[in-house]
């Protein structure tokens, strides 16, 4: 069976979602077995995958969503982009880079790989959404930890934190200085 009509209901459900839907969701609003739904992603993939499509099937922080295809993305992303996300500066990236690569990490542990303060910087990834307070350092003083968010994901379109790009030696050992 093709399950064409069913996989043409997903594709639907999936485009009108603003945020990614796990199977099981996407199953229940479907009314369609998880077993026909994953039958249906798998034909959205191949349908996607064609050259004269600009769109994807992504997984973002485990649930599927349809997005432009990076090469178009890429291209469109300042026009299309949600005027919130705006451009992260060079110190913003910096910082936000340090805690997605040394999480859960305390401001005084990124101050001391970036050399500089990090108080704007953090009060601007948090105002985002891109990172988070996760919970308390065992040291003396309780310094807050730090770590990203799923909005940080999404913006890097990412279904996990393992998916962030391998750093090389030289990168790798700047982002353990603090540790």
């Amino acid at each position: 069976m093709e399950f064409n009509k069913e996989t043409a209901l997903c594709e639907t459900i999936l485009f009108l979602e603003s945020e990614p839907i796990t199977l099981k969701v996407l199953s229940n609003k479907s009314q369609l077995s998880e077993e026909v739904v994953e039958k249906c992603i798998e034909n959205l993939k191949d349908k996607y995958a064609a050259e004269d499509s600009g769109i994807e099937l992504t997984m973002i922080t485990g649930g599927w969503c349809l997005s432009p295809k990076k090469e178009y993305w890429d291209v469109l992303k300042e026009f299309y982009g949600t005027k919130r996300e705006g451009r992260l500066s060079k110190s913003a990236m910096e910082t936000l880079a340090i805690v997605a690569y040394s999480q859960p990490i305390t401001r005084a542990e990124i101050e001391q790989i970036r050399g500089v303060s990090v108080d704007n910087m953090i009060r601007l990834l948090i105002e985002r959404n891109l990172i988070k307070e996760v919970g308390k350092k065992e040291a003396p003083g309780r310094p807050t930890l730090f770590g990203t968010t799923k909005e940080f994901l999404k913006l890097f379109r990412l279904n996990s934190i393992a998916e962030l790009p391998k750093l090389d030696e030289d990168e790798q050992e700047r982002f353990e200085l603090a540790r």
